[in-house]
């Protein structure tokens, strides 16, 4: 019985980690290359032709930036606290707070404090993002808009727009954000170079 559990845990790897990275955007020549094994290795093990091994996971959960159990689907037991990651990117800090691959993912973003507020930046990407500031006062500048939120107002707009948030007073700023998977690689996946130029910007 514990052996037939066991195959149908590993059976549903691959079709978790195609589903995982067809919902990235990313192709399977990309992400052979960024975790260093073959295109035709990774091929196989998404259509179950070969079986997971520790040392083709260990690497895909760090490229995929997931804990290894879901690449797994294990589920959770013991301890019920969620240990997570703070994620910089463009002076701000992302912490993630949905588990699953793939789909709309949810973060608390944190825009520190600063002497006074930047100027907006307003960047485009694919996608539609939902806020809700916890704290702070939020200026969102969407296309020609420019707003303020105080805390327990919420927004929801298309990221096609040209859009920027930031601290409308220089305070700082709490807020839960759900990202699309675009949205998600133009704010939390983004190249660290690129914060430089871009910091500050949604």
């Amino acid at each position: 019985m514990g052996d037939e559990r066991d195959d149908a845990v590993l059976d549903a790897v691959g079709p978790r980690l195609r589903a995982l990275r067809r919902a990235r955007g990313l192709t399977l020549a990309g992400v052979a290359a960024s975790i260093g094994v073959s295109e035709s290795t990774l091929s196989r093990l998404e259509s179950g032709q070969r079986r997971p091994s520790l040392a083709l996971l260990l690497p895909l959960a760090r490229g995929y930036d997931v804990p290894l159990d879901d690449l797994v689907g294990a589920p959770r037991t013991g301890d019920p606290r969620i240990h997570l990651t703070p994620i910089s990117r463009f002076g701000m800090t992302f912490v993630p707070l949905s588990r699953r691959p793939g789909g709309v993912q949810a973060f608390k973003m944190i825009i520190p404090a600063r002497p006074a507020p930047l100027e907006p930046t307003p960047q485009t990407h694919d996608g539609f993002e939902w806020l809700y500031v916890l704290s702070g006062r939020l200026r969102l500048v969407i296309a020609e808009r420019d707003l303020t939120l105080p805390p327990g107002e919420a927004a929801e707009f298309d990221t096609s727009l040209p859009h920027w948030l930031g601290s409308a007073d220089g305070g700082a700023v709490e807020l839960l954000i759900l990202f699309g998977p675009q949205g998600v690689r133009a704010h939390v996946r983004a190249e660290t170079r690129r914060s430089v130029r871009a910091e500050g910007r949604s």
